[in-house]
């Protein structure tokens, strides 16, 4: 089926037309004998008129036709080019229908004109399926030749559209015309919203570039769906722009305003720093002369408490040798309320330099100037988590900056219930790296011993107060007799 054809003497002419485009009548190419020398322009075999039980009139291939383009094309893409060529000529314009271009690069399912000759757009229906790619290419290659097209489908979701210059049409109960439902639309003054329009009505505006393809900047109302390219009036685009630079000009004073505000909040944390570093300094001035006096007297019980049995104490001092490069020990001031009811540890020259489990509740007055300074190490998840949640609750007692804290990895301990090595003259052995190395007790707790495992060979028993390694070449392999280990040394 085909709405054209080629006359031997009278050119090309064109089933829907009244006149054949060529001042003929229907009847010069209907039922005539002869029958009339009409050809096709894309295959170049005969052709006949025909008129089909409705009335429509076309023009259909002779038997033993050659495959031809015309001759697949389906009766819903033929009616719905007649459609787009009418509208054309409503609105104005000249059509033809299936009209080639140069050198039969591409096909245009209707040509329209400017009568004035100043225009060329094809109006293309696409039915078939067709990649966004192709149909990119194919609107390439009208353009090159200076020709625009618009692609119209009236199927309910063509996944092309809005690729290229498009619209989808659909049909009005008791409408005279075909409709655009999809791709042509006004800004409302924050988004995109559809636009009803008839088919003719719609091609006026486009002949005359009222309206224009265009990429939305904003969102589509629902239930319009995203298109990359509408059909709208240039004053809407100019209207979508002032919206949008409304909307930088108002987040771009709102940056100012909050810099503003951040500048001027962190020149009142700086005067509040200077303050406080001047109160922290003194307090921590005070927590050393409390250590120098207390180092004096040689008290030192709540010292050995926490050195026997406050776990996680030699991890603790590991973790500052290790990641924080301070050696530090556990200060003769403990049990000082400075400290909130944690163990400070102290340098070399006594000066506090961090503070092991302080408890939330004690911090008040001079512990919080100390410990706002300090590093501030806990044994378990819970309990930092515990003191920086009480932290967070009091206002008047929660650094600027917030707390300093850090998480003590404690190893698992012996057997559960098995009490630690008290022999009086302990005989110890240290496992280090699948080494055994011979060991002795220590005054002070190095960082060695806070990381590896150390039993005394006269009982057996986990050595858990202050040792360091004798020398540094490990002992021989304990030998095994009968698959199991021979003595308490082994483990």
């Amino acid at each position: 089926m085909a709405f054209r054809a080629v006359h031997a003497q009278w050119g090309t002419v064109f089933a829907h037309l009244s006149d054949l485009g060529c001042g003929r009548t229907w009847e010069a190419v209907w039922k005539v004998k002869p029958p009339a020398p009409l050809t096709c322009d894309e295959c170049g075999h005969a052709m006949y008129a025909k008129t089909s039980r409705t009335g429509l009139r076309f023009f259909a291939h002779a038997p033993g036709a050659p495959t031809c383009a015309l001759a697949l094309e389906s009766i819903a893409h033929h009616l719905l080019k007649l459609e787009l060529a009418n509208a054309a000529r409503d609105a104005g314009a000249h059509a033809e229908l299936e009209v080639r271009g140069p050198e039969g690069a591409w096909r245009a399912d209707v040509l329209v004109t400017d009568p004035a000759g100043a225009w060329k757009t094809a109006l293309e229906a696409q039915l078939a399926p067709i990649t966004s790619t192709d149909i990119t290419a194919r609107t390439a290659k009208m353009r090159a030749d200076g020709v625009a097209s618009i692609w119209f489908s009236d199927r309910p979701r063509p996944p092309w559209l809005g690729t290229v210059p498009s619209a989808r049409l659909t049909r009005p109960d008791g409408a005279q015309h075909l409709a655009v439902t999809e791709g042509l639309v006004k800004f409302d003054g924050h988004g995109w919203a559809a636009v009803p329009a008839s088919l003719p009505q719609f091609l006026t505006w486009a002949f005359a570039q009222r309206i224009v393809p265009h990429t939305p900047r904003t969102p589509m109302h629902y239930p319009l769906r995203a298109l990359a390219t509408v059909w709208t009036a240039p004053h809407y685009i100019e209207a979508e722009t002032h919206h949008l630079e409304e909307i930088e000009r108002e987040w771009r004073a709102r940056e100012i305003r909050l810099a503003q505000m951040e500048k001027a909040q962190e020149k009142k944390r700086e005067s509040i720093r200077a303050r406080n570093a001047i109160s922290r300094a003194k307090a921590l001035e005070e927590a050393a002369a409390a250590e120098q006096a207390a180092r004096a007297r040689q008290a030192g019980r709540l010292r050995e408490v926490a050195l026997r049995y406050r776990a996680g104490i030699a991890q603790a001092l590991a973790k500052l040798a290790h990641e924080y490069n301070v050696i530090a020990t556990v200060g003769w001031s403990t049990g000082d309320p400075r400290y909130a009811g944690g163990v400070p540890f102290v340098d070399e020259h006594g000066v506090p330099v961090a503070v092991f489990d302080p408890a939330p509740e004690r911090v008040r007055g001079d512990a919080f100037l100390l410990l706002a300074g300090l590093l501030l190490l806990f044994p378990s998840e819970a309990s930092q988590h515990r003191f920086e949640n009480a932290a967070n609750t009091k206002k008047n007692h929660r650094p600027i900056d917030g707390y300093l804290t850090d998480l003590v990895e404690t190893p698992p301990t012996g057997a559960a219930g098995a009490p630690p090595c008290t022999c009086s003259a302990p005989q110890l052995i240290a496992k280090i790296h699948n080494a055994r190395y011979p060991a002795e007790p220590s005054e002070q707790m190095e960082p060695a011993a806070a990381l590896f495992r150390t039993e005394c060979r006269a009982c057996g028993r986990r050595y858990t107060r202050p040792w360091r390694r004798i020398g540094s070449d490990p002992l021989p392999p304990t030998p095994r007799t009968g698959g199991r280990n021979t003595g308490p040394q082994d483990w």
